[in-house]
């Protein structure tokens, strides 16, 4: 009855899978994923918010909420001066657009197997109900 086991199907996924790793999208955010690696401004700055994070959790831990609040301050500080960077706007735009790709693949096939399922039970793919659940309300006396 069934025309493909788990196996073809992860067979395939990993194919889908190669194809997303060969597109635009994927291919800019590599680019821009280098270009964030090789910036000496942006490796320092993600440096000092690492470091400026472990000792926010040692002033939390710790219960000293003014050195906390300074210390939130200079990393909101440090993360604006970061964003303002071309480099790291162009990476984060670059996510965004293979997060988008990926969302559209998930809910593409999401909504094709919901509407194989309906079509193959005789359903109302409009209406979204499979063919039993048709028939059950057609036989429902009101």
């Amino acid at each position: 009855m069934a025309k493909y086991n788990k196996d073809d199907i992860i067979a395939q996924a990993q194919q889908l899978a190669k194809m997303v790793a060969e597109t635009e999208e994927v291919d800019f955010f590599k680019r821009a994923e280098a270009q964030i690696h090789s910036n000496e401004k942006v490796s320092m700055l993600i440096s000092s918010i690492k470091g400026l994070q472990k000792q926010a959790v040692n002033f939390q831990h710790y219960g000293k909420p003014e050195a906390l609040k300074k210390t939130e301050d200079k990393i909101a500080k440090l993360e604006a001066e970061l964003d303002g960077i071309p480099v790291v706007q162009q990476f984060k735009e670059s996510q965004i657009e293979v997060n988008d790709l990926l969302q559209i693949i998930a809910s593409t096939i999401s909504n094709t197997v919901t509407d194989e399922i309906l079509t193959s039970t005789g359903g109302d793919v409009l209406r979204g109900q499979t063919g039993a659940e048709l028939a059950k309300g057609s036989s429902c006396s009101h």
